[in-house]
């Protein structure tokens, strides 16, 4: 560690096991180097120990942060460099922000082995909402975990049998769903609108398990014009893409929910691709619904972005 000047301020942590320090490290010391980035300050580690040194607000919170992550890596959890760097970033800029706003316990493993957790207060609240409610809309920029997350709670619900099913969802807007001018069948005319949400279920549970479920109509995945005249029982219904639904369709969607059933409804209002002339279905809907008991509407931000940092930048840089 270099020499202190006389404006810094230095902290020492102690975690009592040097394999949690090397974890913490992680490869190259890329975790470590990631914090001292983020706080603007230097961080080095030797043994059982960790040094910080730097302006003493910044140390404190970096230490803070270091701390909550030595005790979660100590109880087995994993830690991934995307976890350290999302909860520096907010730390760095929230001045009341904790880092158990940031690290929560996972929900779920995926096929990878990668562990699913809400990250930050708003994800969190997300998905608190989705578990004690019947009817959640999440309405956010891309890369906020709105529907990989509710996704997420739905195959834990179906693997714990709370439900017999999962629809997931979504408009095909560019045909206005009259997709015959298409080359190709049926199945071939929608697959690209619904690619998105394969993907995320492939992610989670596997492209085998996912093809298992879909075979056996545990999952079904479908665009939104078939589920007019439907009535979904014990069923979790995922609408994505919800910003480019008509009001008639968004209501359509909403009075197919059934006794036993869940829904969560995500999109992002300022990526709307419907005609000039139409009204968008989810603005509409949450301004309709957002007193009615039951019904939970959670916002994201570009704060709640889980990609690439420079991500939040651009969602900030349009908005402004």
């Amino acid at each position: 560690m270099a020499e202190i000047k006389n404006s810094e301020y230095q902290e020492q942590i102690h975690f009592g096991d040097s394999h949690v320090v090397r974890a913490l490290s992680g490869n190259e010391h890329e975790k470590l180097r990631c914090i001292a980035k983020v706080f603007k300050i230097r961080v080095g580690a030797r043994g059982e120990h960790v040094s910080l040194i730097g302006p003493k607000a910044a140390v404190k919170k970096a230490a803070s942060l270091l701390k909550n992550l030595g005790e979660r890596v100590a109880l087995g959890q994993d830690i991934s460099l995307e976890d350290v760097r999302n909860a520096a970033m907010r730390m760095s800029k929230e001045k009341n922000a904790k880092p158990a706003d940031f690290l929560t316990d996972h929900l779920l493993k995926t096929k990878s082995s990668r562990e699913v957790r809400p990250r930050g207060p708003g994800q969190r609240l997300y998905v608190e909402a989705i578990n004690r409610d019947d009817l959640v809309f999440g309405v956010g920029p891309a890369g906020t975990g709105k529907t990989y997350l509710a996704m997420t709670l739905a195959v834990m619900a179906l693997n714990a049998e709370r439900i017999a099913r999962i629809i997931l969802t979504r408009p095909a807007v560019e045909a206005g769903e009259k997709l015959g001018f298409l080359p190709g069948n049926l199945e071939e005319k929608v697959s690209p609108y619904l690619r998105p949400l394969y993907d995320a279920l492939f992610d989670l549970v596997g492209t085998e398990r996912a093809e298992e479920l879909v075979a056996h109509g545990l999952i079904e995945v479908a665009p939104l014009a078939f589920m007019r005249g439907r009535t979904l029982n014990d069923a979790f219904v995922i609408l994505d893409e919800a910003q480019n639904t008509t009001p008639e369709q968004m209501k359509m969607a909403l009075t197919r929910l059934g006794f036993g059933s869940k829904m969560v409804v995500t999109g992002d209002i300022t990526q709307i691709d419907l005609q000039a002339h139409q009204r968008s279905g989810l603005i509409e809907a949450t301004n309709l619904l957002q007193n009615i008991p039951g019904v939970t509407i959670c916002k994201l931000t570009e704060k709640d972005v889980v990609r690439h940092p420079l991500v939040q930048l651009i969602i900030k840089a349009y908005d402004e």
